[in-house]
């Protein structure tokens, strides 16, 4: 068995690893049962799930069995870490939909089927039911203040306030580590570097409860070159759901990141071989521009399949340049707004009804989908796209 530590690091996820050397044989010679936990904040995962989700298919694919620990339960209090504030309260309903939504999207990137098949755990099915006294006693004893207090989810957040229902959250999620060694035998926790600090409580949980081996080992953030959380855009997070991130937005998010960022992102996003990758990055010139639609294109294959990775690829090369798909050009003189334009270009018949396709959400200027009918129009060049099918350069005159 090809050890998957060797994987990881070759390709940039490895960050912090408690007790590696014995972890790192343990993978090497045998199965390992590990879990990521994803808390339910949302009914679609983002772009900073995406790198947790190929690195548990490189762990199954190892040989490894994950665990999806969806968090209904500890969503009810909220994680702390990297938050300057408190998160709003979610309703049981809420959590309970969001779970649904997240399942339905990581079946694209792990197997549910053979040997080490993934499975899906909710912890509101051991946390809901808790009694506080009994859960202080038993696993409230193994924690101390001083120390949680110096962790970093902590320490950014004592000078604005820092609730105790928050300040319960690393005792939750090490609780969680110590039900899945119970039930299914998981040693491994792995999760953003965010996390070490509730990471290493599960683990130490583990070893002082249970007197057994337990393993932590975080990944590097999904930053860009300047230190900046990636999947951010002026219209908000870059989601994994094509209703809330078409696949063509999605695309063009790849296709324009920052030369500095493209290796790294392909290192680490997709599947390609190391050898290709470095090939397809060794210049920083206009040639890495290649390596961008490339990146665009394997992750919106992953996320959306095939299909949608090539009518995006072919929208994108028709609106940019260079593709196939005829991309017709139309001059256009005396337009104020998104409408004007869309009435002068034929895209629609009339005023109305150019507006209503705006509200029915099928119109977008370039990567940004027009919400306002009375939107200006924002250059003197960009292109319109109606549904998936029309896509105009426009040269306003």
């Amino acid at each position: 068995m090809a050890n998957v530590m060797d994987t990881l690091k070759a390709r940039g996820f490895v960050k912090q690893v408690v007790y590696e050397d014995e972890l790192y044989e343990k993978l090497g010679k045998e199965s390992v049962t590990f879990y990521i936990g994803f808390d339910p904040t949302a009914d679609s995962l983002h772009v900073g799930h995406f790198m947790q989700l190929i690195a548990m298919h490189h762990m199954q694919q190892a040989g490894h069995r994950p665990i999806i620990l969806i968090g209904g339960g500890t969503a009810m209090v909220g994680d702390p870490s990297g938050r300057t504030d408190m998160r709003s309260m979610m309703t049981k309903e809420t959590i309970r939909h969001n779970v649904e939504c997240f399942k339905k999207q990581m079946s694209r990137f792990v197997s549910f089927e053979g040997e080490n098949a993934a499975i899906v755990v909710d912890n509101a099915d051991w946390l809901m039911n808790l009694n506080y006294i009994d859960f202080l006693r038993d696993i409230g004893t193994h924690f101390s203040v001083n120390r949680m207090l110096s962790a970093e989810c902590f320490k950014q957040r004592l000078e604005r306030g820092l609730s105790f229902l928050e300040f319960n959250y690393m005792l939750m999620q090490g609780y969680d580590f110590l039900v899945l060694y119970k039930k299914y035998g998981c040693q491994l926790e792995l999760g953003g570097d965010d996390q070490w600090s509730n990471m290493l409580a599960g683990e130490n949980l583990i070893r002082v409860k249970e007197q057994k081996p337990a393993y932590a080992m975080t990944f590097t953030l999904l930053t860009t070159s300047d230190g900046k959380k990636m999947g951010k855009t002026a219209k908000g997070a870059v989601w994994l759901d094509e209703n809330k991130t078409t696949p063509y937005e999605f695309y063009q998010y790849w296709r324009n990141i920052n030369d500095e960022d493209v290796e790294k992102c392909m290192k680490l996003l997709t599947y390609l071989p190391l050898e290709q990758i470095e090939e397809l990055c060794a210049h920083r010139d206009e040639r890495i521009n290649k390596a961008k639609e490339v990146l665009a294109y394997e992750l919106t294959k992953e996320v959306h399949g095939e299909e949608k990775a090539n009518i995006a690829q072919s929208q994108a090369k028709a609106a940019f340049g260079g593709g196939d798909a005829e991309l017709l050009t139309k001059e256009i003189s005396d337009a104020q707004t998104v409408v004007d334009v869309m009435v002068a270009a034929g895209v629609a018949k009339s005023k109305g009804e150019a507006r209503r396709l705006i509200e029915q959400g099928g119109v977008s200027v370039d990567e940004t989908k027009v919400s306002d009918p009375n939107m200006a129009i924002p250059s003197n060049e960009f292109v319109l796209h109606k549904g998936k099918k029309v896509h105009l350069k426009i040269v306003i005159k």
